[in-house]
Order: C-alpha cells, then structure tokens, then sequence
C-alpha cells in the first residue's frame, strides 16, 4: 500500500475534527454575539451554553476518543510496514462510522442510533488492532 492510501483516512478524520472545531467556535461565537449565552456564565468552563453549541462541542471532544486509538495504529502499522488493504479498507468503514456519529450527534442526537454507529466502530477498529497484533507477534 501506498503512503498516500494509508494516510487518507487518517487526512479525512483529522478534516472531521477540524470542520468540527470551526462549526464549535462559530457557533459558540455567534450566541455570545447574541448575547444568548454570556461571557461570565462560561468564563470558568462552566456548561452553560446553548444545546446547539454544546452538541457541536460534544461531537468535537468525541474526535480526541476513540479516533486517538485509530492514529496510533495507523503510526505504527505504517512505518512498520503492516498497513496493507485490510487495514486501508477498515481504516475507511471506521472513518464512515466516524462521519456517521458525528452527523447523528450534531442533529437527531439519537442515542440509541448513535450508540449503534459508535459500537460499529469500536468493532472495525478493535478488529484493526487485533489483526495489526497478530501480524507482528505471529510475524506474518
């Protein structure tokens, strides 16, 4: 595999994170310009921000979670030469489940949804991890 397909994946999940922390700050932004949520009420990091504003930050902090497990994977499998088509393709059905939550999150906010597309990906990326490990410990 490419170095470019390997890290594609990894390139659209970090755009998720950065597309979500400018929707989190325009949005957050735009109430206190409104004077919907006042500057006193956050100052010490309060949680007194609008729903809106908080399921965008909710669905931002989400990308520092599970995603964490899939960039360290993808540092390891691609300097050691493990990142073949099992993993670009599972890197590509996590980043999916990824898009998937964060769209459930920002709208419906549908847990039981939500925690299906959440679960879905925990089992791509947890089978990512144990093939990664049997590769190097089997020395496949």
């Amino acid at each position: 595999m490419s170095v470019q397909m390997v890290l594609l994946p990894v390139f659209v999940q970090v755009a998720l994170t950065f597309a979500l922390l400018i929707w989190m700050a325009l949005t957050r932004r735009e109430t206190l310009v409104s004077g919907e949520t006042k500057i006193r009420d956050i100052a010490l990091g309060e949680p007194n921000w609008p729903k809106r504003a908080t399921q965008i930050a909710n669905c931002f902090a989400n990308q520092f979670e599970l995603p964490v497990l899939f960039y360290v994977l993808i540092a390891l499998a691609l300097p050691l030469r493990h990142a073949d088509l099992f993993i670009v393709l599972m890197s590509w059905v996590f980043v999916v489940s990824r898009f998937a939550h964060a769209r459930i999150s920002v709208t419906s906010n549908d847990l039981g949804l939500r925690s299906t597309i959440w679960l879905a990906g925990v089992l791509v990326l947890l089978a990512m991890w144990i093939y990664f490990a049997l590769k190097i410990l089997l020395l496949i």
